[in-house]
């Protein structure tokens, strides 16, 4: 039986024609411009999230000031206005209040959202704070708040919708969102602030034992920032195609010139 032998030679790859090489790299252009602009794209996302983040700390440590008027309410939008710290005075509606799920350090509970109505008759829902499940129990027969005109400081927050994992069920009084229009409609509330307001932490009374629930001040102020991983991972995936395609020029080159 003849013996088969292979040499070299005859397995050698030859140079590539035209259109392979042209279609190769046109390929190697597009990953290259690809990663580029998607690195341009994530450093100025690292602007943008550096100067969000700048102006939310500026507005949390501001003085507190008027909320937006009714006027005004059309305009209200989260980047101009959400974290804002805001002052209002009025009277809480504790018989609309609402519980909302929630869990922090202290265990599961709930945020204890209560309309605010103020002297223009227009109502705000304000997040008076956390309390723990035993302190309102279920069916959220909480100790009554301040029943005259009070004051309140606090952050500017924006409507927060149901999503598919919080669903809110007004029917059944079960909610996991802050869903200001959601709320007002279930407890009948008319000319409610598009927003609600985080109150601020109530300062401890000197010698008192017993915890003052709700507790407010629980705002998670929390802005992941991995736009310069990003950046940099797009700009060596541009380097390493670059890599790639001097590579690959370089050894077409050596096979033209051994087929001489």
């Amino acid at each position: 039986m003849p013996s088969i032998s292979t040499s070299t030679e005859d397995t050698a790859r030859g140079p590539r024609g035209p259109l392979a090489l042209t279609l190769l790299a046109l390929f190697g252009i597009c990953l290259f411009v690809g990663f580029i602009e998607l690195g341009n794209w994530q450093v100025r996302r690292l602007a943008w999230k550096r100067d969000l983040i700048a102006h939310v700390d500026q507005r949390v440590h501001a003085p507190p000031v008027a909320p937006p008027t009714p006027d005004q309410w059309s305009k209200v939008n989260a980047e101009d206005d959400e974290y804002r710290h805001v002052r209002v005075t009025g009277a809480f509606l504790h018989d609309r209040q609402t519980l909302i799920w929630a869990a922090s350090d202290e265990g599961s509970g709930y945020f204890v959202v209560t309309p605010l109505r103020m002297a223009d008759g227009s109502i705000v829902l304000v997040n008076r704070g956390f309390a723990p499940e035993s302190w309102c129990g279920r069916n959220g027969h909480c100790a009554a708040g301040p029943g005259d005109q009070v004051t309140v400081t606090g952050l500017l927050r924006m409507s927060e919708p149901s999503t598919l994992f919080r669903r809110n069920d007004p029917a059944h009084n079960s909610w996991y969102t802050r869903d200001v229009p959601a709320i007002a409609t279930a407890r009948g509330l008319t000319h409610v602030a598009p927003y609600f307001i985080d109150q601020d932490a109530t300062p401890v009374v000197s010698g008192s034992s017993a915890h003052a629930w709700p507790e407010g001040g629980t705002t998670v102020i929390n802005f992941p920032n991995n736009h310069l991983s990003y950046l940099i991972t797009w700009y060596l995936m541009a380097l390493l195609t670059l890599v790639a395609g001097v590579y690959v020029g370089y050894d077409e080159y050596k096979l033209r010139r051994s087929s001489r």
